[in-house]
């Protein structure tokens, strides 16, 4: 969304450079690209025909610097030749200030007053405060301000700067460590996937294997509580009243004197 709406505003100025075909209107181009409001790419502009002239310029070629600078240098870079580039306005100043801070925010994510004041020749932590609250609402870093302990913590930062020349193989080469770092922990996730899969069967065949000694320990008990059931069976058989000859044995009979005879008391009578 920032780049969209910083190359929305750089829009005007390339469409200007086709007619600013003398080094003067060139460098009135880099002046007016430089101050404007929410221009904060320039690489477009720097590689206009026109703009790229001024390279040839006697007069007029330290605006090609300067433009240079905005694109991917700092106030560092701008200070260390000062003498030899154009003044800047107000908003030219400010506007490189918060090009700055981006690579600074970029650097870490908690950074402190003084190192940023130090860094941007700033005057006093109130003018650092500032400049951050200008840089958050532009969009440019989201971050958090703790005057209390003097620090700055930075969430994120806009991917504004322009990559400067040589810029190129040393992204490539960082891009490629990552890429390793990358490949590396990936493996290190398969392996670790594949222990836990490996692990995870391990577990499913214990359960398998309790569940079928459980049953047979079930199975063999439930045999062994039939067999003893089958063992009483017998015994009351034995109870069950039998028919044989003349007379009737019941349970009673068994209890012998203590069951009552009434054939025995008829013959006491008599």
């Amino acid at each position: 969304m920032e780049q969209t709406k910083a190359l929305n505003a750089l829009e005007p100025f390339l469409a200007l450079s086709k007619s600013a075909t003398s080094p003067r209107a060139a460098a009135d181009l880099v002046t007016q690209a430089t101050s404007a409001p929410n221009t904060y790419v320039f690489a477009e502009l720097l590689q206009t025909p026109n703009i790229q002239k001024l390279r040839e310029s006697q007069d007029y070629a330290s605006y090609l610097t300067l433009l240079e600078i905005f694109s991917w240098g700092t106030w560092e870079d701008y200070k260390a030749q000062r003498p030899n580039l154009p003044k800047l306005s107000a908003p030219q100043h400010q506007k490189l200030l918060l090009l700055t801070l981006l690579p600074l925010a970029r650097s870490r994510k908690t950074l402190t007053y003084p190192s940023l004041t130090t860094a941007l020749d700033l005057p006093t932590p109130r003018a650092l405060e500032e400049l951050i609250t200008t840089a958050i609402y532009a969009g440019l870093l989201t971050a958090t301000l703790d005057p209390a302990h003097s620090l700055v913590s930075v969430t994120s930062v806009a991917p504004l700067r322009d990559l400067a020349p040589g810029a190129l193989p040393a992204l490539q080469a960082a891009l490629a460590t990552w890429a390793q770092r990358s490949d590396a922990a990936l493996a290190e996730l398969e392996a670790r996937v594949a222990e836990v899969k490996r692990a995870a069967v391990r577990r499913e065949k214990m359960r398998r294997k309790r569940e079928r000694a459980l049953e047979v320990a079930v199975q063999t008990s439930e045999e062994k509580g039939a067999g003893k059931r089958g063992a009483l069976g017998d015994e009351d058989f034995m109870d069950i009243d039998q028919e044989g000859g003349g007379g009737r044995v019941t349970r009673g009979t068994k209890r012998g004197a203590g069951g009552f005879n009434f054939a025995s008391m008829g013959r006491r009578i008599g």
